[in-house]
């Protein structure tokens, strides 16, 4: 009898944005970094951000994640060009959370997972 082996789940490079990365989006990032399937990284669309988004994080990400529709316009309107062939998902997460809440965590754990099917 042959053995059947689950396919390997392709790891995606996946971009959590929030304003300011001080958050959401670390948090987002510190959430998903350990699975498996996810290479994560956060950045923040303020120049004031913790780690303001780059060309290069666009560039990188396979799935890019915002937590407000604010966010998803400020990347387009930034790097259009680069957005243009990816998917970016709003979550819907208000800026009500400190980092690392559990709430927030449960939250993202939740809908992140249904969003990339894990």
């Amino acid at each position: 009898m042959k053995e059947h082996k689950k396919a390997p789940t392709k790891v995606r490079n996946v971009l959590f944005v929030c304003s300011r990365n001080q958050w959401r989006s670390p948090t987002a990032e510190q959430v998903w970094k350990r699975h498996p399937a996810v290479r994560a990284r956060s950045a923040g669309t303020s120049p004031n951000a913790r780690r303001p988004i780059s060309a290069a994080d666009v560039q990188w990400a396979d799935v890019i994640v915002v937590m407000e529709n604010k966010h998803r316009d400020r990347v387009v309107a930034q790097f259009a060009w680069l957005v243009e062939h990816k998917a970016i998902h709003v979550l819907g997460i208000p800026d009500e959370y400190k980092y690392m809440d559990p709430e927030l965590m449960e939250e993202l754990t939740q809908s992140v997972g249904a969003l990339l099917d894990l």
